[in-house]
């Protein structure tokens, strides 16, 4: 990779290279495969985000944890957080790494907060006008904090949602919101309104973040939410209806350079 590209052979290097990752031979062996199990979208939701949540670290031992929560909720995600069944796990359970039960359990309180007054994620979404922000996932994640900390005794658990917001990346939620937004009929599901496909940001991890280096659409070496921003506009400029199309591109790029 260099950074010598005009624009548009880096654009075109980019349209390529998403094409051949986003298959859906991708799903199978990717964390978006457990939501799109379900056809219900407040199940669809509830896994979204508990799989993005756990998305670090090695893929298979991701997808083997994804499964052990699914389990646990018995493969019925939405009933299992509105009766409260998550109160019996041992606090002390692993789930993945350093995400134990007790923070699925932060996390399901908080989520059966927004569904007991709100039909949805998405019109939880709706409902503070998530989409009318400039960084609409940041500002979910902000109205997500005050219901997750009222419904757990005010405390907040970066575990589970990311503090310090004008700092990070957001990468797990920016990756749960391109599932539930984009809607590309081969991996990403496009069941949300709240939020448009033009809107979302890169879910910028190590790979992503080396890769778009490597390509200059960013010369910022902290992998934050200002280098987020400023990939995302680079990606905007090539395709300003749907940005985080190119997720696919650095993704692969980057695991293949690595």
């Amino acid at each position: 990779m260099t950074q010598a590209l005009s624009p548009t052979e880096l654009k075109a290097l980019l349209d390529r290279e998403a094409q051949r990752i986003c298959v859906p031979e991708f799903a199978q062996s990717d964390p978006v495969q457990f939501p799109r199990r379900f056809s219900n979208l407040q199940d669809i939701e509830i896994v979204s985000f508990l799989a993005a949540t756990i998305a670090w670290g090695n893929r298979k031992m991701i997808c083997n944890n994804c499964n052990k929560m699914l389990d646990i909720m018995q493969h019925d995600p939405h009933h299992y957080v509105l009766e409260g069944a998550y109160e019996d796990l041992d606090d002390g359970l692993n789930i993945h790494r350093t995400f134990f039960a007790r923070n699925l359990k932060y996390a399901l309180r908080g989520l059966r907060a927004i569904y007991t007054r709100h039909g949805s994620l998405n019109d939880f979404a709706a409902h503070h006008h998530v989409g009318a922000s400039e960084t609409p996932s940041w500002q979910l994640v902000e109205h997500m904090q005050g219901e997750f900390a009222a419904a757990n005794g005010g405390n907040m658990d970066s575990r589970t949602l990311p503090t310090h917001l004008e700092a990070t990346a957001l990468k797990r939620i920016n990756m749960a919101l391109r599932w539930l937004v984009r809607d590309d009929g081969i991996v990403d599901m496009g069941v949300w309104n709240a939020i448009k496909p033009s809107q979302l940001f890169i879910p910028l991890d190590v790979h992503v973040g080396n890769t778009a280096r490597a390509l200059g659409l960013t010369q910022r070496r902290a992998n934050d939410r200002k280098t987020v921003v400023e990939i995302t506009s680079a990606l905007r400029a090539m395709r300003p209806e749907d940005p985080v199309f190119y997720d696919y591109a650095l993704f692969g790029l980057g695991i293949e350079s690595k």
